[in-house]
């Protein structure tokens, strides 16, 4: 499709010599005298680019500039005079000229400036293309109120510097959340650095974080730089970040604090500025208790706190997700796309789903990739993984050290399982377990538990 070039210019002789060498050039090229004619011609069929002339008969080239930039500010406008002066250029790069040319033209440097505009809006539209395609891989899919929520809560906080503890499940999507965070934020162009703290071995914990320097200790045969340095101006995810030890723990402490650490075997103190993320599967008020967390680490860490929530307890999340999961996978294995059948959503919803998102992910894959057929059936499922069962889910409560932690689990539990014995109707659950529809009510409120009937 050839690009569309609009030249502005009360000179008749100037319109035809770049009407020329521009359609030489493989662009379509419209010409008009005037800045009035200039308007009704974007308005009606808008170009790629603008070449306008400053002096020009009723409204001039500077104004026609000002309108042109207010009301399409994405086409690049080069500017064009026989009188011009260094103050004139100013003032049209501030009104967001992209250049500006004198006269007597010269057609070869009209030629390079608009290949060069034009390339630019391309790169700009491809880095914005990439940008939207980055930020939806990591887009969180549902439509539960929780997920709802949680979306709402990422676009408030995602634009700021605070650091946020991001607590769930293992397989509910704690890093598809930090990197979501990550991109929707400032700091997007920088580095996303990520930390699995539960992989790195004790003794290699600091050279991990903070680097090292030659012959620092055995092995350490160069220079390296450690992971807050390559995080510089970006964000740095520490996942697990309750399986550290608690000396690496005094030690990030004591980084997030000062903004500044030393490398193992260096004396020389590196600024840092990254914007922390942390997550974990585990109760951290518990472990602070067992004195496995750092009292001062968590409250430094925990200045927005996010709570992911597990599959089961978002399972109208369930048919989007697996349909989503057929798509990528169709696509990415290059076969041709399956449906689910309604028999196959209903063991999908059955199922209580332990290893959570990751768990669906899985299985999602496996089927696209042995079913033969078109349509996903419950035939073609396999065995799911083992559900938790109910002596497992007791001994939950009894690793609780609070009587009132524990108290408050098991209500949980107990009315979940109740409402979904009763396909959620609060009247006949209530009935079951001989408590008051309106108490009921509250404990739902309390707990966060989502009912379908009266």
């Amino acid at each position: 499709m050839y690009k569309t070039i609009l030249v502005v210019d009360d000179e008749e002789s100037i319109c035809q010599s770049l009407q020329g060498i521009l359609s030489d050039e493989g662009y379509e090229v419209r010409t008009v005298g005037s800045g009035e004619e200039a308007l009704k011609a974007i308005e009606e069929d808008l170009p790629d680019l603008v070449l306008l002339d400053i002096w020009l008969p009723g409204m001039d080239g500077l104004e026609a500039l000002k309108i042109i930039k207010t009301d399409y500010p994405q086409v690049p406008v080069i500017m064009m005079s026989g009188h011009g002066t260094i103050e004139t250029a100013v003032k049209a790069t501030k009104l967001g000229a992209f250049d500006f040319i004198e006269k007597p033209i010269s057609l070869e440097k009209v030629v390079l400036l608009v290949n060069h505009a034009l390339d630019l809006v391309r790169l700009e539209e491809e880095n914005k293309f990439l940008k939207q395609k980055v930020t939806s891989a990591f887009e969180l899919i549902g439509q539960s109120k929780t997920i709802i929520e949680l979306k709402e809560m990422i676009r408030i906080v995602a634009p700021t510097n605070a650091w946020i503890l991001i607590m769930g499940e293992n397989g509910t999507g704690k890093e598809l959340v930090a990197r979501s965070i990550h991109y929707q934020s400032k700091r997007a162009r920088r580095p996303f650095i990520e930390v699995n703290c539960a992989a790195i071995p004790e003794e290699l914990i600091e050279s991990e974080l903070f680097g090292h320097e030659k012959g620092s200790f055995t092995g350490a045969t160069g220079k390296k730089r450690g992971k807050f340095e390559l995080a510089h101006e970006g964000t740095l995810f520490l996942d697990e970040v309750a399986d550290m030890s608690l000396k690496a723990q005094a030690k990030i402490l004591r980084i997030l604090q000062e903004k500044k650490f030393e490398r193992v075997g260096g004396n020389k103190f590196i600024d840092t500025d990254v914007r922390v993320l942390a997550a974990t599967n585990k109760d951290l008020e518990r472990e602070m208790e067992s004195e496995r967390f750092r009292q001062d680490l968590y409250y430094r860490l925990n200045v927005i706190p996010l709570t992911i929530a597990p599959l089961r307890d978002r399972k109208e999340d369930i048919p989007i997700l697996a349909a989503q999961f057929v798509n990528d996978f169709c696509a990415k294995e290059g076969v041709e796309p399956k449906a689910i059948s309604p028999d196959a959503v209903d063991v999908f919803m059955e199922h209580n789903w332990p290893g959570n998102v990751r768990e669906l992910k899985n299985i999602m894959e496996r089927l696209v990739i042995m079913t033969q057929g078109d349509t996903i059936r419950a035939d073609d499922i396999p065995p799911l993984s083992k559900e938790e069962q109910p002596e497992e889910a007791m001994d939950t409560i009894f690793m609780h050290n609070s009587y009132r932690k524990a108290k408050m689990e098991f209500e949980k539990k107990f009315i979940m399982k109740k409402l979904q014995e009763n396909e959620g109707n609060i009247s006949k659950t209530a009935d079951s377990i001989g408590l008051e529809r309106s108490n009921l009510h509250r404990k739902i409120k309390t707990h966060s538990l989502e009912s379908k009937k009266e």
